[in-house]
């Protein structure tokens, strides 16, 4: 069985990549910028987006689709791009709660087979000083991560608590669900390198 990451983050390939299956990655060029309201609605629609694109191309393969958005209340934090902007959304995310949507959506064209879902991670943030944030920012230059996160780094030691019920949704790819997905799709996983 063929399976296909839709995304170009190397954080997803490097997760998808402990489950010891193969995949290949294709790059979903799709228009991200949606106008819907809800965070759960935006991130599903994205994630079944990139799935089905990339499933136009490889329609016998099981194609993943995903994506994250980190939010303050009603405000989305998008990717900094920079420092000044990186620092301004880090200060205010200092003793504040955020919460990080993670969209999954897993496609086989042929199969007419499609799952999705939301995961909600609820990150606590430490109060941060400019120093600290320099600092983190110096070492990571998170400038492509949402709210400039990244928590699979030094980004960690930036929180007091973080909940969640697939632990590696806020890096981008929630791998319970896309286990639990591939059960109800009738895949296993198990069995080295292949997937049956």
């Amino acid at each position: 069985m063929k399976i296909v990451l839709a995304s170009s983050s190397p954080y997803r390939k490097a997760l998808l990549e402990r489950l010891k299956i193969e995949f290949t990655v294709a790059n979903p060029d799709i228009n991200e910028d949606l106008a819907i309201e809800s965070h759960q609605a935006l991130v599903e629609t994205l994630s079944v987006q990139k799935a089905q694109h990339v499933g136009m191309l490889h329609p016998n393969a099981f194609c993943i689709g995903c994506d994250t958005i980190a939010t303050m209340g009603k405000i989305r934090l998008g990717k900094p791009l920079n420092f000044e902007t990186a620092m301004q959304q880090l200060l205010s995310m200092s003793g504040q709660t955020i919460h990080f949507y993670t969209g999954i959506a897993l496609h086989c064209a042929s199969k007419n087979t499609l799952f999705k879902k939301t995961i909600i991670t609820e990150v606590l943030f430490r109060k941060l000083t400019p120093a600290m944030i320099t600092h983190y920012l110096n070492a990571e230059e998170p400038y492509q991560s949402c709210g400039a996160f990244k928590s699979e780094t030094l980004g960690t030691a930036l929180i007091q608590k973080c909940q969640s019920d697939d632990p590696t949704a806020i890096i981008g790819l929630p791998l319970i669900t896309l286990c639990d997905m591939f059960e109800q799709a009738g895949v296993s996983i198990f069995g080295g390198e292949r997937v049956y």
